[in-house]
């Protein structure tokens, strides 16, 4: 639904078809069981959609996609053994008939843009998994995006605030959590910093925008859409 969120190139696809192969191949991984098994029910639930492999963390991961060649790897965003961002743009490449939908409990645009950056074509909240994954599965088996609604509208906020006022994507993700009220301690929980760095992130979006309060940063967010009233 969101084709136009691209945010960078990835490795070539194969050709788009609007008859993808059934039943859709589908490795699943999370690392809790008690997910994966609702996760595995749901998808099982779909007739066009076989569940093949599971994982619980990215060693594994790598293992079955290598070996079960899935149409679509389902992929929780935080999974031990390395990065899932890493793990999702090595995959992009040594498999690329393997499409990869994120599934997260984290809504920050940011994150979303890091994994479409890396190659994933769909990025769906895992408390809307339930109504969203299948279409999710659907969609990138034929090669086409699906962003769950509640983080495509920041994540179009996002692109417009980096290219239009000279902030990274990391400083107007710290721009949007200080406008939404959030200290630097759980901004940088939410970010996985430590706190010096968000606090230099801070300073580097007060002289960059040239204001000095939070008011003033609350309605610049307002103003561009990265929080809603």
């Amino acid at each position: 639904m969101a084709s136009h969120l691209r945010l960078a190139a990835v490795t070539p696809r194969r050709e788009r078809s609007s008859h993808p192969a059934r039943p859709i191949r589908v490795v699943l991984a999370d690392d809790h069981a008690v997910v994966r098994r609702n996760l595995r029910l749901l998808l099982d639930r779909e007739e066009d959609v076989k569940v093949v492999a599971e994982a619980a963390d990215l060693s594994t991961v790598v293992h079955h996609v290598h070996g079960q060649l899935p149409h679509v790897l389902v992929l929780d965003l935080q999974m031990p053994n390395g990065s899932s961002i890493e793990t999702i743009r090595r995959l992009r490449d040594q498999v690329p008939s393997t499409e990869i939908v994120v599934l997260t409990m984290e809504e920050s645009p940011l994150f979303a843009q890091q994994a479409l950056d890396a190659g994933a074509v769909g990025f769906v909240l895992k408390d809307r998994a339930d109504t969203e994954l299948p279409l999710a599965v659907r969609l990138a088996v034929i090669g086409d995006e699906f962003i769950s609604p509640r983080v495509a509208v920041g994540l179009d906020a996002l692109r417009r605030a980096v290219t239009g006022d000279g902030l990274s994507p990391r400083e107007t993700e710290v721009l949007r959590l200080i406008a939404l009220g959030h200290t630097s301690a759980e901004i940088a929980g939410k970010l996985h910093l430590s706190r010096r760095t968000v606090e230099t992130h801070r300073a580097h979006v007060h002289r960059k925008l040239g204001m000095g309060t939070r008011a003033e940063l609350v309605r610049y967010a307002l103003d561009r859409h990265l929080i809603a009233v």
